[in-house]
């Protein structure tokens, strides 16, 4: 099959934070830049990649392969952390990717392949078949420094950082406080410490990296990242900052008993919307206590719940469940539906999320602070609580509260293991009506602003994509005239 155009190959982890970012980048190669795409994923769940396919435009968009499912049990650790899990799998994943990428090559060879953080291993295939190599964060700017400058650092820093606790300091960027930094960095006995340390080494392999942010929305960090004599050092190659690359809200019809119908009856800006991403689950306790707090706050909310898990906040992450339940959830408190029935709505396992954050109605987020859910709320100018669980969420939390200033946060989370019904109440009221949270809500609405002129023609967002696409363009153009001098 003869193109004019690229062919563009881009690999996905499991997740639904991983693979919504890398769909929406490869819709923007096609519309955009009219390249060809096909996109790998490792999913555990194939109703929720077929769910996410028919959320865009064009299902034919893009060509979405699915990988056989690995198993990894006899691999690692039963309680091995979740990105350990991952990691592993996208490991044993490379012998069907490499398999795929032989059969698409008969039909169209890739220029490029872009794999995101956990497939890094995934370059190498990309080097056999001549191919430029890039690697996708999914997260942010900050993260990314994180996770590139720990493998570069003395012993004695690395034992102040874990042992002494304290702020891991990184060249041109905001330091690391130990109880924001990444679990990987905690334990140098633990499997995932030596996949990160590999990560880190390895990302700077490649042709480039790209990021899902901006360059208004981290312009230190991004600057340190292109100055050899700072972050630069270790980074290495260019950096793209492409972001935000969120799904896009989809307009259909309401049904009166659906979570949009109900919310087409509030006032705007009155609902909390209140969930825990993909992954994330609460303690027993704890769901008690944020159940009282929002009724205690006098809001109106919508809240999808999971059911609790007492020893593992991302116990839900390969249980995804699109379909919801029409069960009552039996871990609230008595009366909790009775009582808040006039200005509550609970939705069990999963609700539409790009849809309920672009709905005038809601004027709050209570957000674990995953990057893909920070980028929805961003985009659509919805203030936040950042109750951050696992990952990397600790730290984009602190950004989002010290550094942009579009969210709160409780001190209890660095203080006692339960955020009481209280500090829940203040925290909602603050977001919601309280005038020290004027400041947040017109910050927002800043960044909601800023974030769409990124990505406009004209933006600093669809300038960089574009950067990458001429990279591909120049080295489509190098095998074309290869293959005529054969």
């Amino acid at each position: 099959m003869k193109s004019t155009k690229p062919h563009v190959a881009l690999l996905a982890s499991p997740g639904m934070g991983h693979l919504i970012p890398v769909l929406e980048l490869g819709k923007r190669l096609v519309l955009q830049h009219e390249f060809h795409v096909t996109i790998f994923v490792v999913a555990t769940d194939t109703a929720t990649v077929e769910s996410q396919l028919r959320n865009l435009p064009n299902p034919k968009l893009l060509n979405v392969v699915s990988l056989p499912p690995v198993d990894v049990s006899g691999l690692v650790d039963p309680d091995a952390s979740i990105v350990t899990k991952i990691i592993v799998m996208m490991r044993e994943t490379l012998p069907a990717l490499r398999s795929a990428i032989i059969s698409i090559t008969r039909q169209l060879r890739p220029t490029a392949l872009v794999v995101d953080l956990f497939g890094s291993e995934a370059m190498a295939i990309a080097d056999e078949f001549e191919m430029l190599k890039y690697v996708f964060i999914a997260s942010n700017a900050w993260f990314l420094s994180a996770t590139a400058y720990f493998p570069t650092i003395n012993k004695r820093l690395e034992e102040e950082h874990i042992n002494e606790k304290k702020p891991l300091m990184i060249p041109g960027c905001k330091p690391v406080r130990f109880e924001d930094t990444l679990e990987a960095f905690l334990d140098p006995k633990d499997q995932v410490y030596v996949e990160y340390l590999r990560l880190g080494v390895e990302i700077p392999t490649a042709d480039g990296i790209l990021i899902n942010t901006w360059e208004d929305l981290e312009p230190t960090t991004l600057a340190a990242m292109r100055d050899a004599t700072s972050l630069g050092r270790v980074t290495k190659v260019s950096v793209y900052p492409i972001g935000p690359l969120v799904r896009q809200a989809r307009p259909s019809p309401v049904q009166e008993d659906s979570v949009m119908g109900w919310l087409e009856k509030q006032p705007s800006e009155s609902v909390m919307y209140v969930s825990f991403g993909s992954g994330g689950t609460l303690s027993s306790n704890q769901m008690i206590e944020l159940a009282w707090g929002l009724e205690l706050s006098q809001h109106r909310f919508v809240w999808v719940v999971r059911p609790p898990m007492d020893d593992d906040a991302s116990g839900a992450f390969f249980k995804v469940d699109n379909n919801g339940s029409d069960g009552t959830p039996n871990y609230l408190p008595d009366g909790f539906l009775t009582r808040n029935s006039d200005k509550g709505l609970v939705v069990p396992m999963w609700a539409p999320q790009a849809e309920i954050l672009s709905h005038p109605s809601i004027g709050g987020f209570l957000s674990h602070c995953g990057w893909n859910s920070t980028m929805e709320s961003v985009v659509n100018g919805v203030p936040m609580i950042a109750w951050p669980l696992y990952a990397e969420q600790k730290m984009n939390a602190t950004m989002l509260t010290e550094e942009l200033g579009v969210a709160v946060r409780s001190k209890e989370f660095s203080m006692t293991p339960i955020v009481e019904r209280e500090e829940i109440e203040r925290m909602v009221r603050k977001i919601m009506v309280d005038k020290e949270g004027d400041g947040i809500r017109s910050r927002v609405k800043e960044l909601k602003y800023n974030a769409h002129k990124a990505l406009s023609i004209v933006g600093s967002s669809y300038n960089s994509l574009s950067k990458v696409a001429k990279n591909c363009e120049a080295s489509f153009q190098s095998q074309l005239s290869k293959a005529r001098g054969a």
